[in-house]
């Protein structure tokens, strides 16, 4: 691994992405819209969005970094953009951290504006503090590029990329918390929820939104992510092939 090459990976990542407006569009205009549209709906149950609003606001993201992240990665493998990356000295995890240090720039950026426009503009309440609700969002847009990366190797086509997000995101989303309590869940269902990297995101989420003072199991969260997030990458460098056959 070479701090050179990945930057300059993350670098002519950056420029595709300065001149694809259709995905500028998808990572920072959509989670915005989204919630909007959500704060619009439960216009009457604010205390119903504050309730939910606060876990979507991580959910989102990484759903969003998970698509463009698998496709974008994909397509560079399937149009001989990699084979031809690899033939020279830079390595697969170079390939690696360069995407997912371009797509973490690019999340920092996607956390602080939907998480400002949560908060400041459809009036989204949480007792924790603010800046912990963009930390968590930002940790999931990374878990989200993370296991993008990591699905499109087993991807040979666009399409099979985009058909990866049920078999990686809806069971999560499913049994993370969002719609009945992990404590709630059957025992298999439980023991498997505390499996899944994105049960810790809605959790830390659910903490600020109720906890004015967090406690250390918000840490906990975030490193346990953290660690999903690095084992993701390592598995990807380890499973990536030059082209797709």
């Amino acid at each position: 691994m070479s701090p050179k090459r990945t930057l300059a990976t993350s670098g002519r990542v950056l420029k595709q992405l300065g001149h694809d407006k259709r995905t500028l569009g998808l990572l920072f205009v959509v989670p915005v819209i989204l919630l909007g549209l959500l704060s619009w709906i439960l216009s009457s149950l604010p205390t119903v969005f504050d309730a939910i609003g606060a876990p979507l606001l991580g959910l989102f993201p990484f759903i969003m970094m998970f698509i463009i992240t698998s496709v974008t990665t994909l397509r560079e493998r399937t149009g001989g953009t990699l084979e031809r990356l690899l033939v020279m000295p830079v390595g697969k995890l170079d390939f690696l951290l360069g995407y997912a240090l371009s797509f973490g720039l690019v999340a920092i950026v996607q956390a602080a504006l939907a998480t400002t426009m949560a908060v400041y503009v459809f009036g989204l309440d949480v007792q924790g503090p603010e800046w912990f609700l963009m930390v968590v969002a930002l940790v999931d847009a990374l878990l989200g590029t993370a296991l993008g990366l990591l699905s499109s190797a087993f991807a040979r086509t666009e399409f099979q990329a985009v058909q990866f997000m049920p078999a990686f995101v809806l069971p999560q989303t499913l049994l993370c918390g969002l719609l009945v309590p992990v404590a709630q869940l059957p025992t298999a269902l439980h023991w498997l929820a505390n499996c899944l990297p994105l049960t810790y995101a809605v959790d830390a989420m659910q903490r600020v939104a109720r906890e004015p003072v967090l406690s250390s199991r918000a840490g906990i969260d975030i490193a346990v992510i953290v660690s999903f997030v690095v084992v993701s990458l390592l598995l990807g460098a380890a499973t990536l092939r030059r082209q797709t056959k």
